[in-house]
């Protein structure tokens, strides 16, 4: 069935002006615009809390070939505040999918503007850096979107975890229907007598991936809320803790950073953090984070040290600064090596260790699925030491 056109304009915080279209015609959505340059994984991406409150630019010039499906969702509520294509697909084709991508948008009301030069925005963004936009509708009085888009909040100084985490402490299943991830097995959890260990996750934003992992490697997972203090943690007796991604500006999380640094301190228990996961430790560890220019947004961005590299999925507009104070407690196990901002680190004396990307996306496949391995080795190390 093909869907009617309504025209549609992105107005970025410059000035700058973009006319496209859209399936829906009663749409105005702020957010800070970036672009991500995967091929593949447009529905884990809208469907990624790390991106909240974001207008999420596809380079590939058409997304939706795919359609959507029930299992590859990564979290159960939608965060992001709109999408940029060139095109979208009205025609997927794949064994999975339930629904197509059009479909999709209009029912989960996710605003969204295509037919534009999406090469030409995303060198706009490389070129100015990544700034706040609308899409709109409303394509006649343009000074008065421009008013909401300068009061639309920066991301350099925003709370946003606190939007996106947990309310509450639950035990995360094989059967839980509300995961998005094994829904499709109507099956009882083979591990539920026999976990090998306790996990817990803190989320900051936690993408269903990675909890789904954990469980490939037998794990109990408990996950908490990211204020969660020492005193939970200890309460729960767990085995590792594992630091989450999510969105916003790390530094402003400094009641978060001052828990994970109690942690820290009274927890001799591995400890594993992944994107927004990485940089709080950073913090709490003494280092420094920034904002990128247009951050780190795809699944093709190579990562390494020493001659060896891996192929590894990201998504963050903020890192951690290489100064001195990384070389007190901690030593840096990765670079990104498009830039050189560092992507991975280890501390010197304590069994943790983060990583400014994806593992569990897989974009190698494999190359960086070795750190899972590597946190229950730990963990496992740790109890004979003990």
């Amino acid at each position: 069935m093909k869907r009617k056109h309504y025209p549609a304009i992105l107005l970025l915080e410059d000035g700058t002006k973009y006319y496209g279209w859209s399936f829906s015609n009663s749409i105005k959505s702020t957010g800070e615009v970036v672009f991500n340059t995967g091929i593949t994984g447009y529905q884990e991406i809208m469907t990624d809390p790390s991106y909240a409150e974001q207008i999420i630019t596809f380079t590939y010039p058409e997304i939706g070939n795919t359609g959507i499906n029930e299992e590859d969702n990564e979290a159960n509520k939608i965060y992001i505040r709109g999408i940029i294509a060139k095109n979208i697909s009205n025609k997927p084709s794949n064994w999975r999918q339930t629904k197509n991508l059009i479909d999709y948008l209009i029912q989960k009301k996710i605003p969204h503007i295509f037919g534009i030069d999406t090469r030409a925005l995303t060198k706009h963004l490389r070129h100015y850096g990544v700034m706040n936009g609308c899409i709109t509708d409303s394509i006649i009085n343009t000074e008065m979107i421009q008013v909401i888009i300068e009061n639309t909040s920066k991301m350099t100084g925003n709370r946003l975890v606190n939007k996106v985490t947990t309310k509450k402490l639950y035990p995360f299943l094989l059967t839980n229907k509300n995961s998005g991830i094994y829904s499709h097995l109507n099956q009882k959890n083979p591990f539920e007598n026999h976990y090998l260990f306790h996990i817990a996750v803190i989320d900051l934003g936690v993408k269903n991936n990675i909890l789904s992992r954990l469980i490939d490697y037998n794990c109990k997972i408990t996950v908490l809320p990211a204020d969660s203090n020492y005193y939970t943690i200890k309460q729960l007796q767990v085995d590792g803790i594992l630091l989450s991604n999510g969105p916003g500006d790390p530094s402003s999380m400094t009641d978060i950073i001052n828990n994970v640094k109690n942690i820290i301190d009274f927890c001799n228990i591995p400890i594993f953090g992944i994107c927004m996961g990485h940089q709080i430790i950073s913090l709490a560890l003494g280092a420094e984070t920034f904002k990128l220019k247009f951050g780190h947004r795809g699944i093709n961005h190579p990562a390494g040290m020493n001659q060896q590299a891996e192929i590894t999925s990201q998504n963050h507009g903020f890192a951690v600064k290489l100064n001195s104070s990384l070389n007190k407690k901690l030593a840096i196990s990765h670079f990104n090596l498009n830039d050189s901002t560092v992507a991975g680190i280890i501390h010197k004396n304590r069994p943790i260790f983060s990583v400014q990307y994806h593992p569990e996306a897989s974009p190698g496949p494999h190359d960086s699925d070795y750190l899972f391995k590597h946190f229950i080795y730990l963990i496992e190390q740790s109890k004979i030491n003990h």
